[in-house]
């Protein structure tokens, strides 16, 4: 197994880009989106309050004053009810008096990235109540949006020029899936994107991936497997071969597309040459584990409220727990409880897959990479190793690498994992 040294970027630029002038980062249609956020987590503290009060009133006497009754907390729902009815009305008298310009939201890279970040941490709650700010799962190519028509896509590829070398379709593709609270700019880290490298070193031809990281990574991977089959089909040259690129999350993201592919019989996974996983917690992280505040204050009837509000997570961030890609072991993910693994997802047998690891350590095993490794997602996890030989990955050493002295973020813009990944993708397969 190779392992490399970071080079030291201390003076790269700033990974998003400033909007164009005229942009705006929040926009009238995105008035009952928040609005709609704010009241979901203004009733949840005020189940949180009542649940309290009622633990406190039973540890009074009798007869002693209970403070608020049932029916002053009725009133209390009553007026956000009528607050939540005047939050759907707003945006509609916005839109119907704004100029065409101001009626269309303009994605500036600020807005998107806020948007990933707060899917990240709530998208399951956003998506189950069709909260507008919600993102729907989607591809992009040189900063284009896809549609996924035939007709219309190659309407869209005819019309760029045949400069345009970022959008051009080719036959060999290079999917990109961010990870957990990302979208696909922050591909591009310190004035590098491994996907626009890719494409002008080996001719790639880059698809970011866009999707709803508060979702369950089944969830997820369930609608790429659809989507990866319909743009085949649409796609307006013979696909030759498809590699699949993951950054932590979107690793798993990619595992679970595959699976679904494989049950379902669809055609792209056998395009599949390589599958290439950039610190994908396999095996899960520590950090989206357990519930801190419950240790600390015990658990009791005046403390379980407080607790709950603790561990609330998205559906994606509970998959991170155990690295869970598939949907019999994402039932159990939610409840805190081991999940189910007596029957690992595998990888895809066509597919050579590779993975590449950060630590924060000088070498593996020492105390800086025991305690902290990459500081999300340890080394063994990203490599898929494990001491149940059923939940190993068994990915051969010579298809895996360690960065030393690097934090998870670098492994998107270190020129050795760059260099890594132009050496495995430009090797035919076998």
């Amino acid at each position: 197994m190779e392992q490399a040294e970071p080079e030291d970027d201390a003076t790269a630029s700033s990974a998003i880009p400033a909007a164009d002038d005229g942009q705006r980062h929040f926009h009238v249609t995105d008035w009952h989106g928040v609005t709609s956020l704010l009241l979901d987590a203004t009733e949840g503290a005020i189940a949180i309050a009542e649940e309290v009060h009622g633990a406190v009133a039973e540890t009074l006497p009798p007869l002693a004053p209970a403070g608020i009754t049932g029916f002053a907390w009725r009133g209390v729902r009553a007026c956000i009810a009528v607050a939540r009815r005047g939050s759907k009305a707003l945006p509609q008298r916005a839109r119907d008096a704004a100029t065409p310009e101001d009626a269309l939201p303009l994605p500036t890279p600020q807005r998107r990235t806020a948007l990933a970040a707060l899917n990240g941490l709530l998208g399951d709650r956003l998506a189950a109540t069709n909260n507008p700010l919600a993102i729907e799962m989607g591809l992009s190519l040189g900063g284009i949006a896809l549609p996924l028509e035939t007709n219309a896509l190659q309407a869209l590829l005819a019309r760029r020029p045949p400069q345009a070398k970022a959008r051009q379709a080719g036959e060999r593709l290079l999917l990109l899936a961010h990870g957990l609270c990302q979208c696909e700019l922050q591909w591009h880290r310190h004035r590098h994107d491994h996907g626009a490298a890719l494409q002008r070193d080996l001719g790639l031809t880059p698809l970011y991936l866009s999707y709803n990281s508060g979702l369950h990574v089944s969830e997820n991977g369930r609608a790429l497997a659809v989507m990866l089959e319909t743009l085949l089909r649409a796609w307006p040259a013979p696909v030759r071969t498809l590699t699949l690129l993951g950054y932590s999350m979107g690793g798993l993201v990619l595992r679970s597309a595959c699976r679904h592919a494989e049950l379902a019989g669809h055609d792209w996974i056998s395009r599949v040459d390589r599958l290439v996983f950039l610190g994908t917690p396999h095996q899960g992280t520590p950090l989206a584990r357990g519930n801190w505040l419950g240790a600390v204050l015990g658990h009791n009837r005046l403390t379980a409220p407080f607790i709950r509000l603790a561990s609330l997570r998205s559906d994606g961030i509970n998959d991170l727990r155990h690295g869970t890609v598939f949907d019999e072991a994402a039932l159990n993910a939610g409840t805190g409880q081991k999940t189910d693994l007596a029957h690992p997802v595998p990888l895809p047998e066509n597919a050579r897959c590779h993975a590449i690891a950060a630590t924060l350590g000088v070498r593996v095993g020492d105390l800086r990479d025991r305690l902290l490794g990459d500081g999300l997602v340890p080394v063994d996890s990203a490599l898929g190793r494990h001491a149940d030989p059923a939940r190993r990955l068994d990915i051969p050493d010579a298809h895996c690498y360690i960065l030393h002295r690097s934090h998870h973020l670098d492994l998107l813009s270190s020129a050795q994992v760059y260099r890594r990944l132009r050496a495995w993708l430009a090797r035919p397969r076998a």
